[in-house]
């Protein structure tokens, strides 16, 4: 019996090890892929295109949405920064979704609201009361809408769209800063394709310890805790080098919440933004596609590698653990939903490739990482597994780890070389070895909260991430000995 256990465990342990090798190899394909597609959009720059379509009257004018609760450390910059947008025509549109802080008093100063009585675009469902409808005075293209929360973005999601008044709308983070032709740049797809594309979105990097003024980022730095690197490093193979390479694949599963740019007939053809979704950003894009499949209709899902749009993401493991257990229940919702689209070749590559991945891979790989490195553990402990073949194991799924966030770092080097110091390139390769030590497995356990969330059918609650503001350039100062700046 004690042999059949032991054989067993040891099994058990060395099926663990081939599943995250395959895993990390499936990325490492999509991230080398998404570096060759990158690359070659670094070669044309195509300022020319978004001249002609900055000057074009036919250019589709946008309305930037921007949901906010308790977002008054950074929520000037973030508009000052979507308003300063170079677009030929553009509104934004703010939601004070029951902000308990100066969210709204801060916005009602710096822009002298006035109440107005809108005229209402949509008739999508909205949970939370209507409060007051405002226009700015100060000549500004922004209109703010205040009502009581009911702890959903998606909520205020829905509430922006039934008065957005353009053909298309971008949704922006309340704690993000786009860059000044972030918008030229994702509607590129709309006006060469304006039949097939549906959606588009852009970058997404951390702003956490990067130099801003009035909304624009002066220069991208690091932060200096590790936790905030090591995010860095996973943004860009997951939200620019992942990305890139689903969409190649035309298997585009996710349009991250803080920058994706959408067909407004579109999303209110589907009824809006799921109220009782945690992970709305991806719901959208699924629904869209299963809409418009099964109807026979085009629905092309772009992701541009240029335009970025930089986001403040959780500094304590407090915080990071509350995010990541939402996005583990909230996938666990999509896939529930959507469960009939899963390996059905009707709905094309998201079927057959993207939504199984994501179930194989993103939905039970804490399960299986988790019990894996308990099971290598246990089986070293009581001697069932041999003390040198478990660190060679450890050292194997190790290594293939620190290469996957190597080439991510190495793509980025190459290409964008957006950190100019060499001190954060080197903090970015040292992040992505540490991300596999005691990130990895801290972060399988938070996701593995929230499957079970999502499995025992726990009502869905969005939990604010406490904010710090993003960091002025003035408020550093230079020091004789490095030539770094370091608060003043």
């Amino acid at each position: 019996m004690h042999e059949v256990v032991g054989q067993l465990v040891v099994a058990t342990s060395w099926g663990v090890l081939a599943y995250v090798l395959l895993l990390d190899l499936s990325m490492l394909l999509l991230v080398l892929a998404g570096g060759r597609r990158v690359a070659a959009s670094r070669r044309w720059s195509g300022a020319e295109g978004h001249d002609e379509i900055f000057a074009s009257p036919l250019t589709p004018a946008v309305s930037v949405l921007v949901p906010a609760h308790d977002e008054e450390a950074g929520i000037l910059d973030t508009l000052a920064a979507a308003l300063g947008q170079r677009y030929p025509a553009l509104e934004v549109v703010l939601v004070d979704d029951g902000s308990t802080d100066r969210t709204f008093d801060l916005v009602a100063d710096r822009y002298e609201l006035v109440e107005v009585t809108p005229r209402q675009t949509a008739a999508l469902e909205v949970e939370g009361e209507i409060l007051s409808v405002h226009r700015a005075g100060t000549g500004d293209p922004l209109t703010v809408v205040r009502k009581s929360s009911v702890g959903r973005r998606s909520d205020a999601l829905n509430a922006a769209l039934n008065v957005a008044r353009h053909p298309l709308v971008c949704m922006v983070d309340a704690d993000s800063l786009l860059e000044e032709n972030a918008l030229l740049h994702v509607v590129r797809p709309f006006v060469e394709d304006p039949v097939g594309v549906v959606g588009a979105g852009g970058v997404i990097r951390p702003a956490n310890g990067a130099l801003t003024d009035r909304g624009v980022v002066v220069e991208p730095r690091l932060s200096r805790r590790w936790l905030v690197r090591i995010q860095a490093v996973e943004y860009l193979r997951s939200f620019l080098l992942g990305r890139t390479g689903w969409a190649d694949a035309g298997a585009l599963l996710i349009i991250s919440g803080a920058f994706g740019m959408f067909r407004r007939d579109a999303v209110v053809e589907i009824g809006g933004l799921d109220r009782l979704s945690l992970a709305e950003d991806a719901e959208l894009v699924v629904s869209l596609i299963e809409h418009r499949r099964r109807q026979g209709r085009p629905h092309r899902m772009v992701f541009v590698p240029e335009p970025v749009c930089w986001t403040e993401v959780p500094e304590t493991w407090q915080v990071l653990g509350r995010q990541r257990k939402r996005w583990s229940h909230g996938l666990g919702q999509l896939l529930w939903k959507h469960r009939r689209m899963i390996g059905n070749p009707r709905f094309g590559a998201v079927g057959t490739l993207a939504l199984p991945f994501f179930l194989l891979f993103e939905l039970l790989g804490p399960v299986v990482e988790v019990a894996g490195l308990f099971s290598v553990l246990l089986a070293a402990l009581v001697g069932l597994l041999d003390p040198g073949t478990a660190t060679s194991m450890v050292l194997l799924a190790l290594g293939v780890g620190t290469l996957l966030s190597t080439a991510t770092v190495a793509v980025e080097v190459f290409t964008y070389s957006r950190y100019h110091r060499g001190r954060d390139v080197r903090a970015l390769l040292a992040a992505g070895v540490l991300e596999n030590v005691g990130f990895r497995q801290l972060h399988s356990w938070f996701r593995l909260r929230g499957l079970l969330a999502a499995l025992t059918r726990r009502a869905p609650v969005w939990t604010a991430m406490p904010r710090t503001g993003f960091t002025a350039a003035g408020s550093v100062a230079d020091t004789p000995a490095d030539g770094e700046r370091v608060p003043a």
